[in-house]
């Protein structure tokens, strides 16, 4: 059964750990990630791009597939199913289709604006029992034909979008989606305390986790991030495993090119990076804590 990601954060940030959200593209990766975090006893978040929801069919194909998955599997660990940096518009169709969990990217708007969204979807999550995530300062990078320079957000626009209701926030700190480039900055630690300060309680969440040193990630975490999002790193883990297979010929000995065969290596590949991101995080075995 899904359950809301407000819970899991709540005691990430008290044990001083990290929930990873693992984005999901097809059946492969969501059983590869469901797996994996039963297998290690970890709370997941399943993150959807709107982009990856109509690229596997739709929501309600997405929720459906989801939940069987969760039974059929018997997946016996806290799992959320997350709109990912979610429009004001796919917020609404994810809460009817079943997500228990919503992103609400109002990063791009002026602050008033984002506020007042925000604080609409508050209510409507709610309402239906999902949590919901906020973002305040932009990512770096391009997510879904939203580009951000990797702005630094303003901690006090933080606590505005905070004294809202949000169950956990996305604040920019110099994260950026993709690939880091090599005159990366790092992270802003001086913006993540402050932010910290003025949101007490509040869980927060490192996007773009793909790239950041491992050391910057944990050091991140005890300053209040308590979700971190992961995407990237899967995309080219899987993209690596198919790649050799195909390359070694390995598609054309015996009946190779069955896609059961031809997708092992990623699945695989994805549950190793799934892995190492949630001993990095400090999840593991949280689940039955």
């Amino acid at each position: 059964m899904l359950v809301n990601a407000a819970d899991m954060l709540k005691k990430a940030k008290a044990g001083h750990y990290a929930v990873g959200h693992f984005n999901i593209n097809n059946l492969e990766w969501t059983k590869a990630i469901l797996l994996t975090a039963k297998e290690l006893r970890s709370p997941v978040i399943l993150g959807v791009s709107e982009g990856a929801g109509k690229y596997m069919g739709g929501y309600h194909v997405v929720v459906n597939m989801v939940n069987g998955l969760l039974k059929d599997l018997d997946i016996d660990v806290p799992v959320a199913l997350h709109l990912d940096h979610g429009s004001y518009e796919g917020c609404y169709k994810c809460i009817e289709a079943g997500f228990s969990s919503i992103m609400f990217d109002g990063s791009h708007y002026p602050i008033a604006e984002n506020i007042e969204k925000t604080k609409e979807l508050v209510k409507a999550a709610h309402d239906r029992g999902l949590s919901i995530e906020a973002e305040v300062g932009a990512i770096g990078g391009e997510e879904d034909g939203v580009i951000g320079k990797g702005e630094c957000a303003d901690p006090n626009e933080c606590k505005q979008i905070a004294d809202l209701g949000v169950d956990f926030l996305a604040a920019g700190i110099g994260n950026i989606h993709g690939k880091y480039p090599d005159n990366w900055e790092g992270l802003s630690f001086e913006t993540l305390d402050s932010i910290q300060q003025l949101t007490g309680e509040l869980p927060l969440v490192l996007h773009g986790g793909t790239g950041i040193p491992a050391e910057m990630v944990k050091k991140a975490i005890t300053l209040g991030v308590s979700k971190v999002n992961v995407n990237t790193e899967c995309q080219l883990a899987f993209a690596e495993a198919t790649r050799k297979y195909i390359e070694a010929g390995k598609d054309l000995e015996g009946k190779g090119f069955d896609p059961r065969k031809l997708l092992a290596p990623g699945f695989e590949a994805i549950k190793a990076t799934v892995k190492e991101k949630m001993e990095m995080f400090g999840s593991v075995g949280k689940a039955d804590e």
